[in-house]
């Protein structure tokens, strides 16, 4: 159809033209003298050219209007997706939930040519409460002081003469309302609607997201104290009831007018204190201890076993490959890896009765491998560790591993001693690079 109307734009004007000559040359020469006739027949032909141009140019506009419509509603759908891609940016940082919402208010304004922009949340009762607001300060009552139930609440009646609104969504539950509103009247389009929407529903996923992270941070908080309670009961609390012990037993002894055994009593109670003092210590360089970004993980190690060695009057080395020294890990993999061998360390100074421990750090198929190695006396089977190995350090350890997607054994080490080795698949592991 549209072939046959162009075709049909070119023949009308040669048909018409060829008729106009026909009748010039078979009536109009017989009937008027010249130039009469040739007047009469440029005059009709500049009337229908007129007509024709006219009605071909009306044409034309009509089409110029439709292609600067649809070229305004596609610079509009693209601000649109720039705008939601800026608000995606904005979610996947996450560094703060309000500069997430603020950014919603902001774009949400400007998309929409509103003057005020609002972003309210449902309270646990249901009542609504300003989290964001983009416009002029006189626009927005922060205080909820207007009439209305809904969003009509935070923006003043100067600036409703057009509003609309859509709803924050999760599941089933609505979560709050992000709504647009101006001083001058607005037809609103369903692509306005869908960019509002889209908005709404970009602010809602942040909030769960933020909602998420929460969680997250509390059980990690959680999860940590749990290690540490086992920690301080496999270790701390213990060796103060061999000191209480050791104390009711000098008082016995020096009551009895045994002042030699109390004095040996007294020295192995001034061990247990000092091995107090080194635990107390680790423990608090166990929480305080950060890894610096410009040191990674090998370097923390370095700088640990350095202290340690000092603490515990054994000699401690850090071996490291290339690989392991470029490797670049997730905070939160390198703070776990850092307290696996700092658990594993502790355990050698207290149980193996060790003189050297070495610490090794490479890559493998793949993999983060880490072993800690000494030559102490040794320990049992991987599942029923021998003599005094603490059972809650390895549990926590284990723990540790898992939450990484580690793997952790127990192992005799070559000729005597014990190696704790450690194997974490870096395919796994998030903010993971070799350089």
């Amino acid at each position: 159809m549209r072939v046959q109307r162009r075709w049909l734009g070119v023949l009308v004007p040669i048909l018409v033209v060829g008729a106009i000559e026909l009748a010039a040359d078979s009536f109009f020469d017989q009937h008027l003298p010249f130039p009469r006739d040739t007047i009469l027949v440029m005059t009709v032909v500049c009337v229908l050219a007129i007509v024709y141009g006219r009605y071909a140019f009306g044409v034309i506009d009509r089409l110029t209007d439709t292609l600067r419509q649809r070229n305004r509603e596609l610079e509009a759908r693209h601000a649109a997706a720039a705008a939601l891609h800026r608000v995606s940016v904005a979610m996947t940082a996450l560094v703060d939930i309000d500069a997430v919402l603020r950014a919603v208010v902001d774009n949400a304004r400007q998309l929409l040519g509103a003057d005020v922009a609002v972003l309210a949340l449902a309270g646990p009762s249901g009542e609504l409460r300003l989290a964001a607001s983009s416009g002029p300060d006189d626009a927005v009552d922060t205080r909820a002081g207007q009439p209305g139930e809904d969003f009509r609440r935070f923006i003043r009646p100067a600036y409703l003469a057009a509003n609309m609104a859509a709803p924050l969504r999760l599941a089933d539950r609505t979560i709050g309302t992000l709504a647009v509103g101006s001083r001058a009247p607005i037809a609103y389009g369903v692509d306005d609607v869908e960019t509002l929407s889209s908005l709404a529903s970009q602010a809602a996923i942040a909030l769960e997201n933020d909602r998420l992270q929460r969680e997250l941070r509390e059980l990690a908080v959680r999860g940590e104290r749990e290690r540490i309670a086992r920690e301080m009961h496999d270790g701390l609390a213990q060796v103060l009831g061999y000191v209480n012990t050791k104390s009711q037993a000098v008082e016995e002894l020096l009551a009895s007018g045994r002042p030699e055994a109390a004095r040996s009593q007294l020295s192995e109670l001034a061990i247990a204190a000092r091995s107090v003092y080194v635990d107390v210590r680790e423990a608090i360089l166990g929480l305080t201890s950060p890894i610096p970004p410009d040191r990674g993980l090998v370097g923390a190690l370095e700088e640990y076993a350095v202290r340690f060695a000092e603490a515990s009057k054994l000699v401690v080395r850090v071996d490291a490959s290339d690989a392991a020294r470029r490797l670049v890990l997730a905070p939160d993999v390198q703070a776990q890896v850092f307290r696996i061998v700092q658990e594993a360390l502790t355990n050698v100074r207290k149980h193996a009765a060790a003189q050297r421990v070495v610490v090794s750090v490479g890559v493998d198929a793949g993999s983060l491998v880490v072993h800690v190695e000494d030559d102490g006396r040794g320990m049992g089977t991987t599942e029923a560790p021998a003599g005094d190995w603490p059972h809650y350090g390895m549990q926590t350890m284990r723990e540790r591993a898992a939450t990484i997607g580690g793997e952790l054994a127990f192992e005799p080490a070559p000729g005597q001693g014990t190696r704790v080795a450690l194997r974490v698949p870096l395919a796994a592991t998030t903010g993971r690079r070799v350089a």
